[in-house]
């Protein structure tokens, strides 16, 4: 997902940057037949990868499924996986062409081919599903197979290509057990990843075997894995306390976080610098009330995040002034140079200009039961109302209810957490800001699409940074969003069992088969 600073707080793995150092802990052999469960309020939203983008539906593709190339532990550049191989292909970063393994198969005992690869390339942008990944692959043009040899043709030089390949879009499923036009419905899966599904029921577990079958860059499969799903992250604190799972993963009340001691014996903590992000994401639309860049500008004018984070989160996230979060390349502090305080008179100087009535009446929607979401609208709530300037009407909705409302434009702002797919700032470029964007909130930019087609002529990344600062600056002055906080993430385990920080790495791998008995 991206470059991150780790401090480990337990006994743990030490990850610093994009190297490995430290030591691990060794598992017993007599447990790998023991099942680890792990907890987590992240809900999954679709088993199948052309229709689901977000985080609890990518954490169980990362087990179920292979990708051609993926990442290994606190990697910066992808590695083959399904492939043996991949490479750009002449000049000009338009072609690029991957070898596959031979001996990778689905679980019917079929071979994958390079007919399969390009059924799902293919597929996840023909249905383009309203919260599926296709805006992820925006820049692929065609797919030619032909035995083992996968050819992508893309429309325009994209150097983060193999970084999206490498991600959940690019799963790789079996193409005579999927539909071609439409999403799989049930609760099996076809992949060649290091799990195979036995057991799934929507918003209670997933029951996961280590697959014999697997063959790419995983040398250990791991032991038997239940993921079980809370409703809130009240009920994941209340299961934890009672026992019931041995790893949480996502997300414990920020007061029980706050309050992790990594001296406590009973359990492993694992603290980390992510770039996890949370933005309050505006509808641009012409139906919309912050329709208006001006009075989009007036919100961003009266959000005072630091009063946020420390209200609401204890101290668990830290205030996000930029679109591509600290410790990343290209980050910047344009919201901060836009707005550097909260400002009443600013905020009521630019919604007289646009003339519209005041208060400036909008909707606000949330997921419910992700953290701390609700206290989070009832603070900005305040924030926005507490001149008189805007009236704010607040409702929480389950979380793919949620994502199809906004998707559909029947909100007209909503809170985002954004976890990056990649390790690299173009993960938090096109994907929420550039034209098709997975925000679905309306809004398009010439420029700011020049510009990422910019960043993504150049392999070197290093050579990017000031595109990336000038796409911060224009959002800065759009505000299609309002970056409100970057995580500080939390993996919680029993003190038996090590590898938690397998699954927060930065990479955007869920690494389960990491897990282990100790």
């Amino acid at each position: 997902m991206r470059s991150v600073r780790v401090r480990v707080l337990a006994v743990l793995l030490v990850l610093a940057g994009v190297g490995v150092a430290g030591w691990q802990l060794l598992p017993k052999k007599e447990n790998t037949d023991r099942t680890i469960t792990v907890g987590t309020t992240d809900a999954v939203t679709s088993l199948d990868p052309a229709g689901a983008y977000d985080a609890g539906s990518w954490a169980l593709f990362s087990n179920l499924f292979q990708s051609l190339l993926t990442f290994e532990p606190g990697g910066a550049e992808p590695v083959p996986d399904a492939a043996k191989s991949c490479a750009f292909s002449g000049s000009g970063l338009r072609t690029y062409r991957c070898t596959l393994r031979d001996d990778v198969a689905f679980p019917s005992g079929r071979r994958m081919t390079a007919e399969d690869v390009k059924f799902s390339f293919e597929r996840v942008k023909r249905i383009n599903a309203e919260v599926g990944p296709a805006s992820l692959l925006s820049t692929l043009g065609t797919v030619d197979a032909s035995g083992q040899t996968v050819t992508f043709h893309l429309s325009s030089p994209d150097a983060t290509f193999p970084f999206k390949v490498a991600t959940g879009a690019g799963s790789i499923v079996d193409h005579t057990r999927y539909p071609k036009r439409a999403l799989r419905t049930g609760t099996a899966a076809d992949g060649t990843g290091p799990y195979t599904l036995k057991k799934y029921v929507k918003d209670q577990q997933a029951v996961l075997a280590p697959n014999s079958r697997y063959e790419g860059a995983v040398k250990d499969l791991g032991r038997p894995v239940v993921l079980s799903y809370y409703p809130d992250s009240q009920a994941l604190q209340a299961a934890w306390k009672a026992k019931k799972f041995d790893v949480s993963a996502r997300q414990l009340p920020p007061a029980m976080l706050a309050r992790l001691s990594p001296s406590d014996p009973k359990q492993r903590v694992t603290e980390a610098e992510s770039a996890e992000t949370r933005n309050l994401v505006l509808n641009v639309r012409a139906s919309s009330p912050l329709h208006d860049a001006r009075v989009r500008q007036a919100v961003a004018s009266l959000i005072d995040r630091e009063q946020l984070v420390e209200r609401t989160y204890r101290g668990t996230t830290e205030a996000l002034y930029g679109l591509i979060p600290a410790g990343i390349t290209g980050h910047s502090t344009s919201f901060f140079d836009a707005y550097p305080k909260p400002d009443a008179k600013k905020a009521r100087a630019l919604l007289t200009e646009a003339g519209v009535t005041l208060p400036v009446r909008f909707t606000y929607g949330f997921a419910e039961g992700r953290g701390a979401a609700g206290e989070e609208a009832t603070e900005l709530k305040r924030q926005l109302e507490a001149g008189g300037l805007f009236k704010v009407t607040t409702k929480g909705y389950e979380w793919t209810d949620f994502q199809k409302r906004y998707a559909e434009g029947d909100l007209d702002a909503w809170a985002v957490g954004w976890v990056a797919d990649y390790p690299d700032p173009d993960t938090f470029g096109a994907p929420l800001v550039g034209t098709g964007n997975s925000m679905k909130n309306g809004y398009s930019s010439k420029d700011v699409d020049r510009l990422i087609r910019e960043t993504q002529q150049d392999k070197d990344r290093s050579r990017t940074t000031d595109s990336f600062r000038r796409i911060q600056e224009s959002v800065a002055r759009d505000v299609p969003l309002i970056p409100l906080w970057q995580r500080k993430d939390y993996v919680l385990s029993s003190e038996d069992v090590g590898g938690g920080q397998y699954l927060s790495d930065g990479t955007g791998v869920f690494r389960l088969w990491r897990l282990v008995w100790i």
